[in-house]
């Protein structure tokens, strides 16, 4: 850990010292995890525009709730990096740094002086993980990452055109982004592993696309038996064509999620709503993920009957009685309030100065003791400019000068 750094025997990662150039999803979530598990992260922005996050609704009462989601625990300081004054200022936080994020396109950090090569001149141990959305280098490596763009070229998406089913709808959940997340967090922790053994920093090329890509194992099954010289047929039914692995609409209009995989489970639900002759005794492991042929309408029909004819809670409260893996379908203001994420310690509510209480998504592993439980919000733009530059030995008058260059806010 470099010197300067804040020490606290309590977290893993506490006595780390994050400088995040990255903004918008995929990088603010990975420092943001970093610190609650102990590290100090500086968050670096662009004077009067910030983090694109900031703008994102909806929004508290002057903040977004997005970038309060992904910016807890850090401090915030702005520069404009396209002044030499700034680019100063960066090199001194990057030369005390443990940590480098960065998660502009291709090339723009030798512009803004903050690329590998300068950095591992100002501080020759540095972890410096770069995350773009198709990696440093390759065909795609210009195109800017979004995560419906990964999603669609991963082939994760393509699973619809596959069955025939058409070009799918835009996904619910930005997988890409909170993959790269993930695996940054992954690699910057190995890359300061081994920096404990060599003494040594590393470049961290995260790739949003290889990131997804690698966890689209069960989407290419039937690609990679292809490619292996075999039919790819049956492709594996977990994308909704398995009547026993989908949703259903229930009788208020709600809708229930449904996984009777299994024929255990199935015959205990067949056995539970009074309909034993659906049971299939010559059931084996290899029908768990197919269409079930001709069966599988049978059973549809069955599952859409028995949901139309109940409400959402009542197929809830009686099937969970018996331990099957039916499930309400919850809005995301439903999730936030179910007794399951309540009881899991999941929500936090924080006091943001100017916002009030807001609530938090806990980290998962908090109540193992790995993660910071106290919660500081999110920085405002430029909040601890002064404060950081103070610990940097910059004087008052030499803040004050920076201000009137424009190299930060005002």
């Amino acid at each position: 850990m470099k010197a300067g750094s804040k020490t606290s025997p309590e977290f893993v990662l506490s006595g780390i010292k994050v400088v995040d150039f990255s903004r918008l999803l995929p990088g603010p979530w990975a420092s943001q995890m970093m610190a609650d598990f102990g590290a100090e992260v500086i968050k670096v922005e662009q004077p009067g525009i910030g983090d694109g996050a900031r703008h994102n609704p909806p929004h508290y009462r002057t903040s977004s709730a997005y970038f309060h989601s992904v910016n807890r625990n850090k401090r915030g300081i702005a520069l404009d990096l396209a002044k030499p004054e700034a680019q100063a200022v960066a090199h001194k936080l990057i030369a005390e740094a443990d940590v480098v994020l960065e998660s502009y396109r291709v090339g723009v950090t030798k512009k803004l002086g903050i690329d590998y090569e300068t950095c591992k001149k100002l501080n020759g141990e540095v972890v410096y993980c770069s995350i773009t959305g198709f990696g440093q280098d390759g065909p795609y490596a210009p195109i800017p990452g979004h995560d419906l763009v990964i999603q669609a070229v991963t082939g994760i998406m393509g699973t619809n055109l596959e069955r025939g089913l058409g070009v799918p709808e835009v996904p619910l959940f930005q997988a890409a982004d909170y993959s790269a997340g993930a695996i940054a967090m992954i690699g910057i922790l190995l890359a300061l592993m081994r920096r404990q053994q060599t003494g040594k920093g590393r470049f961290v090329d995260c790739s949003m696309f290889d990131s997804l890509f690698s966890m689209a194992n069960i989407a290419s099954t039937s690609g990679m038996a292809t490619q292996a010289g075999y039919s790819g047929q049956p492709v594996v039914e977990s994308y909704g064509g398995n009547p026993r692995y989908n949703h259903y609409t229930t009788k208020d209009g709600k809708g229930v999620a449904i996984s009777l995989l299994e024929a255990k489970l199935w015959r205990e639900f067949c056995t539970t709503i009074n309909r034993t002759d659906l049971i299939d005794e010559d059931e084996s492991p290899a029908d768990r993920h197919t269409t079930h042929g001709e069966k599988g309408k049978v059973y549809e029909q069955v599952l859409t009957n028995y949901c139309a004819a109940r409400t959402r809670d009542e197929i809830v409260q009686e099937l969970t009685a018996i331990g099957a893996p039916i499930c309400p379908i919850l809005t995301p203001a439903e999730a936030l309030l179910d007794e399951h994420v309540i009881h899991r310690g999941l929500i936090e509510y924080i006091d943001a100065p100017g916002e009030g209480t807001i609530p938090q998504i806990g980290n998962p592993l908090a109540s193992m003791g790995l993660s910071e439980s106290k919660r500081s919000p999110a920085p405002g733009l430029g909040e601890h400019d002064a404060e950081i530059l103070a610990e940097l030995g910059y004087s008052e008058d030499q803040i004050a000068d920076l201000k009137k260059l424009g190299a930060m806010g005002q």
